[in-house]
């Protein structure tokens, strides 16, 4: 009762009770807020309206029949994206803070990710877009009723420093690239989103070295419940060898090199799970590459056919192709404890970063971020976003294979539930790091994990290698 009265920011004035203490009357005073918490509610609610916008902003240009078609087997109709937003966001902002809310048992169902996997979303009853529209709203307004009623300074975890409100804007978020995803695939379709800006080009070279990261422990993962994830917790200590790290991406100028010198065809440099993809998929260059007449290339992006890009990072390669193309370059796929120490690790101050930059949010000065390009930007664009070792563009532009496979971190406790990261863990699933042009900033920071299986490609990915040193 206690932990009740204090989650809606009410304190006990007196209480009441009969003889035989079988019944107890309550009178109750709302709490006065500090300015802390006002602030809270109000950085809660803005991180809610910010991620709305963005999703109603990213769907306007879409017409209805492009809501419901599905394009892949691997991408959901965009229509069940927006319902299990909104499912979403019932359950943890109004359901899981009050247990006398009714479930609603077939939307629960028709939007549970574990039990619709992906290519068989298609057949649900999703409904239109009036009706995906009216649901999102109708959540929206209960949430913000219920918000206004809480107390973000509670011992709750799930209210504490707004933390829920924080998880479902992520949550929305992240499903913003998923419908990105998707759009690109739909064949036909020249998108026209409401802010489009050249992606930039390069400002200053980018030296084709790699940087040296010395050996020794650093600080992996963090201990932040206000923002991240349970898979990015606890932090831990991890002793890395010496080693070496790409100073950016690779372009697409560097992995044509490697096509033309027979990338695709050469046995030695796949592995037998990747060959046996290969030879299935056909695959003989990155997703969107399209061969020109003349023996140029070309590179399809959301209903545009444009000249390759040479300077700017490879994108919708699978992590197979990154391995074999690693190994042509005599190098190979950092693992992720690699990735977070170049893109983290302060070494004069010995304190992680929470971006490659420091710990200030993202600016456009710092990354290719918020789905404004519609690409990535050339290496070298963004020198202000470098790492302390020098490493550039390792927030935005393209999502990074690394070699590890998703697990764990020692001590790792679910939370809020275990479907997020728990049940995908030693299922093969590789992890991928610092997010692409499509990820919006609320979903990103140096220990975010992203994973996904190593023959995809419909993701915003590249990669950049490393080696022994």
């Amino acid at each position: 009762m206690a932990a009740t009265v204090a989650r809606y920011g009410l304190e006990t004035v007196r209480t009441f009770t009969d003889p035989t203490k079988a019944f107890a009357l309550l009178l109750l005073r709302k709490r006065g807020r500090s300015a802390l918490a006002e602030g809270r509610q109000r950085s809660a609610w803005t991180h809610l309206a910010t991620a709305r916008a963005r999703t109603l902003e990213l769907i306007d240009p879409l017409d209805d029949a492009d809501l419901v078609r599905q394009v892949s087997p691997l991408l959901s109709p965009v229509v069940w994206d927006l319902g299990h937003v909104a499912n979403f966001e019932e359950q943890w902002s109004i359901r899981a803070l009050d247990p006398a809310v009714p479930a609603d048992f077939v939307r629960d169902r028709i939007y549970d990710p574990i039990a619709n996997p992906r290519p068989t979303r298609k057949h649900l009853p999703l409904g239109n877009r009036a009706a995906c529209l009216a649901y999102l709203h109708e959540v929206r307004q209960r949430a913000r009723q219920r918000l206004a009623q809480l107390d973000l300074d509670a011992s709750d975890p799930l209210l504490a420093d707004g933390y829920i409100y924080k998880l479902i804007a992520q949550h929305e978020a992240q499903h913003s690239e998923t419908i990105l995803q998707a759009v690109q695939l739909m064949e036909g379709l020249v998108y026209e989103p409401a802010r489009r800006r050249e992606p930039p080009a390069a400002v200053v070279p980018v030296d084709p070295e790699s940087a040296v990261i010395p050996a020794g422990p650093f600080v992996m993962g963090t201990d932040d419940r206000g923002f991240a994830y349970d898979n990015e917790r606890p932090a831990h200590a991890v002793d890395v060898p010496r080693f070496r790290l790409d100073l950016a991406p690779v372009t697409n100028g560097q992995y044509l090199a490697f096509m033309l010198d027979g990338g695709y065809r050469r046995r030695e440099l796949w592995t037998d799970d990747a060959w046996l993809w290969l030879q299935g998929a056909r695959a003989a260059h990155p997703a969107q590459w399209v061969r020109n007449a003349d023996g140029t290339w070309s590179e399809r992006a959301f209903g545009r056919t444009a000249p390759l890009v040479p300077d700017r990072p490879v994108v919708h390669v699978s992590w197979h192709e990154a391995a074999a193309y690693a190994r042509w370059a005599g190098k190979r796929l950092p693992t992720e404890a690699e990735w977070e120490k170049a893109a983290a690790w302060d070494l004069e101050k010995r304190v992680a970063r929470r971006y490659p930059w420091g710990d200030l949010s993202p600016t456009d000065d710092h990354a290719n971020l918020e789905q404004q390009t519609f690409a990535p930007a050339a290496v070298g664009a963004y020198p202000r976003g470098r790492s302390f070792f020098g490493c550039h563009q390792m927030i935005g532009d393209v999502w990074e294979w690394t070699a590890s496979d998703f697990a764990p971190y020692p001590g790792f406790e679910a939370f809020p539930y275990r479907e997020y990261s728990e049940v995908h863990f030693g299922r093969g699933y590789k992890v991928l790091r610092g997010g692409s042009w499509a990820t919006r900033p609320i979903a990103i920071r140096n220990t975010f994990r992203n994973w996904d299986l190593p023959e995809r490609r419909q993701i915003f990915a590249g990669f950049r290698c490393a080696a022994d040193a």
